[in-house]
């Protein structure tokens, strides 16, 4: 293997002048194994540094180093191994970034749950008289739906949902029926025991980051 400590042995023995050693060489080999281990470590020592300079190839700390580079503290690695989090990390890169889709796409990869977005402006959030509005809803006077409003332009109203927790284990909660014996007990909790990984300060963060411009994003978190 290139940069093995064998191989560049046997690249220095290759130079030296044809007929000089026998066959067998042992303290020829003792001596040139000195200079060969050095060089070796110094060449699988660039290749370490050459492939940290790249996001696809960038292993261990330094993938943190790239994600705070791009992202500031947005981006975290929450357990996610090398690989996981060089996908992510690219995936972040290239992004869309300015639409509805953006918005909910990120907060979907995000969290697990795509959000519910209403803009007063759009025709397809809002309806119209005796038009149609959601998809084949009619939000005409008098049906579900909310009002909309040219004076609102450039603005959303943003319902993101928190990833959904597994709760904790054998525990049901206040008011909650008990279940049997030895189980559906109440116990103190706190948050860190039931919520995921992901904050509301990383939903807020994420949608922060594909709205356009000059846009607003009137957000607010659900469970």
């Amino acid at each position: 293997m290139v940069g093995d400590q064998s191989d560049l042995l046997a690249r220095l023995k290759a130079v030296l002048p044809a007929g000089w050693f026998s066959d067998a060489t042992p303290v020829l080999d003792a001596v040139l194994s000195g200079p060969a281990w050095g060089w070796s470590w110094v060449y699988n020592a660039l290749q370490y540094v050459k492939s940290q300079t790249r996001i696809a190839t960038a292993t261990d700390v330094w993938l943190d180093v790239a994600a705070v580079d791009f992202f500031g503290s947005r981006i975290v690695r929450n357990g996610r191994s090398d690989a996981a989090f060089s996908a992510y990390i690219r995936r972040e890169v290239l992004r869309d970034r300015g639409t509805r889709a953006a918005v909910v796409a990120i907060l979907t990869d995000l969290t697990g749950r795509p959000p519910a977005i209403f803009e007063p402006s759009r025709p397809a959030d809002t309806g119209a008289w005796g038009g149609q509005g959601r998809g084949t809803m009619g939000l005409g006077y008098g049906t579900a739906g909310g009002w909309g409003s040219l004076s609102l332009p450039y603005q959303a109203f943003v319902t993101a949902y928190r990833p959904s927790g597994s709760g904790i284990a054998q525990v049901t909660g206040w008011g909650a029926n008990g279940g049997g014996y030895r189980t559906g007990s109440i116990e103190y909790a706190n948050l860190t025991m039931t919520q995921a990984p992901v904050t509301d300060a990383n939903i807020y963060a994420a949608v922060a980051s594909v709205m356009p411009v000059a846009a607003i994003a009137w957000t607010r978190i659900s469970n």
